[in-house]
């Protein structure tokens, strides 16, 4: 049986915005599909009337330099991502993310704004985008607004803009800047195609040797939303790092992540054996001190 009864592709975002309108609620955007059509056949979403195909609007392809910011379309897949250069040159903890996502097939068709509008709280793409303090713009039939990413999640799975009417058209961020680094670290199983197990994405500005000057942290899952560790940033911030200082940042991480027992994938006492593991790997590869390999665990 058909989850759905139509399925169109606009060219255009007001094209879009009115077909969502006309469905009442029961229509839904789409572009690689990786998670709704599972969602929808496996029973987690309900039967949808419409799928709208957002792959065909240009601005939602679009990665482009404005100024001193960077604008990255939501319907840009993972692919895309990892191999464009203006990206690679100024978000390295992105490129690194978007390149475990799933595998080659996956990557191909997924999309930055469907990992973000899935709203996991452990979304690889997520957890990059709010180290770098990124921001989305929605849009609905009344017009668009920008707005800070952490605002777009409420809970697990829960996004706070209307996916039945809204668009999730972009994101936008600085470019690096002068003695400014990104990395981003994954504690994952061997196969490397599950949710993390733990994941950390970190910027910074100034270096091992001469202290950090700023930083911004960002690890899941670490509570209901993707978690912007504010007080661990404090800790790490205008200091050098030395053992005792990442011991310090690491408890104050573990005061604040709220760390949980999954199924399938960790205990909670695992996840805060592996937290200290992780923030010193991420830390490494933001200063550049680390290669960019996953830290696989389990058999």
């Amino acid at each position: 049986m058909t989850s759905w009864e139509h399925y169109v592709r606009p060219g255009s975002l007001d094209e879009a915005l009115t077909i969502l309108a006309e469905g009442d609620g029961s229509a839904r955007v789409i572009a690689g599909g990786t998670d709704l059509l599972l969602d929808i056949q496996q029973g987690r979403h309900p039967p949808v009337t419409t799928l709208v195909d957002i792959t065909g609007i240009p601005e939602m392809l679009a990665i482009a330099a404005a100024g001193d910011e960077i604008y990255l379309g939501s319907a840009v897949t993972h692919t895309t991502i990892v191999h464009d250069p203006l990206l690679n040159e100024n978000t390295l903890c992105l490129i690194e993310a978007c390149g475990l996502i799933g595998g080659p097939q996956v990557r191909n068709v997924a999309t930055i704004g469907g990992n973000v509008a899935h709203a996991l709280p452990a979304g690889d793409g997520t957890i990059a985008l709010l180290a770098l303090q990124a921001q989305a713009q929605i849009a609905s039939a009344h017009g668009r607004r920008w707005m800070d990413l952490e605002e777009l999640f409420v809970g697990p799975g829960q996004a706070s803009f209307d996916r039945s009417r809204e668009i999730l058209v972009g994101f936008r961020f600085k470019k690096r800047g002068p003695d400014e680094q990104t990395g981003f670290r994954r504690i994952m199983r061997p196969q490397g195609v599950a949710i993390a197990i733990l994941n950390m994405a970190i910027w910074l500005r100034g270096s091992n040797e001469t202290g950090i000057e700023d930083i911004r942290m960002a690890i899941g899952p670490a509570g209901p939303r993707p978690l912007r560790a504010r007080r661990t940033e404090a800790i790490l911030r205008g200091r050098k790092l030395s053992d005792d200082v990442i011991a310090q940042a690491t408890e104050a991480l573990l005061g604040e992540a709220r760390l949980r027992t999954s199924p399938h994938r960790a205990t909670v006492e695992y996840r805060r054996h592996l937290t200290g593991v992780l923030l010193r790997r991420t830390l490494a590869a933001a200063t550049g001190q680390d290669t960019p390999t996953p830290v696989a665990v389990g058999g």
